[in-house]
């Protein structure tokens, strides 16, 4: 058991060097394109002080990290067990008895170390680094919100349309009212538009009222047939106002933005005002949370599979495996994206369909490689 546990050390201290190694390479890769560039055109031209590009190259390092994390871990093995089979480690040990996975036990404990490293770092370091980055620019977030209201058979009855919801203010506010009546089928269903400068929302009632609002009427040929003046219009109020205001609140950020429990909450309200195609995208954010974290511990044996080789076997067809494999799995990520917000495939399909497919190479090559 002592020597078990040497080995144990001498392993997980390779693996985790070379990990270490590998996020910093892929960090700096990462960084010095882009991030680095922009960050020094900005303080060149006075926008920025030297400290604040500074601390801009610092708060883009746990995004980065959030990447980087689990490809390190999948190189760092793979170096590591490359390196070890070609110094006839591997053999000494496959010769005293171990088995695949008893010899990889200490680089799985790295995996599931980086697992719950990686799933901190999105819930917690991300959100946390994008707020002191929106702090430090004074970053006046806007964004343009529209929210539909429908009746209890799912018909539409409004859409309330925010062209610009900025520092906690409803400006420009367009309402279309819709009407349900038998007479307009096969015509225009709108029946009137509200156009007001600004709306108020009380955090008590969740009302939303706009004021001094211009009413257009409109038959059901689609024409105006009457325009006035009207002070006071409630155009939302109760559950469906407050889920509406907090919807706005969370369109101001971005999906990585937010904590794991925010995230869920924007889920959730999604769901319950039906607005499908931003809750499949979201809802898949929120479980790739989740699949992109455990990859890493996928990462580690495959990594440690494509390590393990004879003492003169060529290098080359692991390590351009790895490569690919990375390659494959970040660039159809957005691809994904896509086909979750358009509704082809279930959130839950795009966001395990990875570490699934990941899984299935790792048995089919554990299957046809002389280990």
């Amino acid at each position: 058991m002592k020597n078990i546990k040497i080995i144990d050390r001498y392993i997980f201290l390779q693996v985790f060097g070379a990990t270490v190694v590998c996020i910093l390479l892929f960090s700096i890769i990462w960084i010095a394109p882009e991030i680095l560039l922009r960050t020094v055109q900005r303080v060149l031209n006075g926008t920025y002080t030297i400290e604040m590009g500074v601390s801009a190259i610092l708060c883009e390092i746990p995004k980065i990290l959030g990447n980087a994390l689990p490809v390190g871990v999948f190189l760092g093995t793979l170096f590591t067990f490359d390196k070890l089979s070609k110094d006839s480690e591997v053999t000494i040990l496959r010769a005293c008895g171990a088995s695949f996975y008893r010899i990889i036990a200490s680089a799985l404990v790295l995996g599931l170390i980086i697992t719950f490293f990686s799933f901190f770092v999105r819930d917690r370091l991300i959100p946390y680094a994008s707020m002191k980055y929106d702090i430090m620019k004074r970053y006046n977030a806007g964004t343009h919100f529209v929210f539909p209201v429908k009746t209890a058979d799912n018909n539409m009855e409004k859409v309330i349309i925010i062209p610009d919801f900025r520092n906690y203010t409803i400006n420009d506010v367009v309402v279309l009212n819709f009407s349900n009546s038998a007479q307009y089928k096969g015509k225009s269903a709108l029946k009137n538009i509200y156009m007001a400068d600004y709306a108020t929302y009380n955090e008590q009632t969740h009302e939303w009222k706009i004021e001094n609002a211009s009413v257009y009427n409109i038959t059901p040929d689609g024409v105006y047939n009457k325009v006035y003046k009207q002070k006071g219009i409630k155009i939302l109020d109760g559950e469906t106002g407050a889920n509406a205001y907090q919807l706005m609140k969370y369109s101001l950020k971005r999906d990585r933005d937010m904590t794991n429990k925010e995230l869920k909450k924007y889920v959730y309200l999604l769901k319950k005002e039906s607005m499908d195609d931003e809750y499949r995208f979201m809802f898949n954010k929120y479980l790739q949370r989740f699949s992109q974290s455990l990859i890493a511990i996928l990462f580690v044996i495959l990594g440690a599979l494509l390590g393990f080789s004879k003492p003169r076997d060529q290098r080359l067809i692991g390590f351009t495996i790895a490569v690919l494999t990375v390659f494959l799995y970040y660039i159809t990520m957005p691809f994904l994206d896509l086909l979750t917000e358009k509704g082809i495939l279930h959130p839950i399909i795009t966001a395990f369909i990875s570490p699934v497919l990941l899984y299935i190479t790792i048995v089919y090559i554990k299957k046809h490689k002389d280990l």
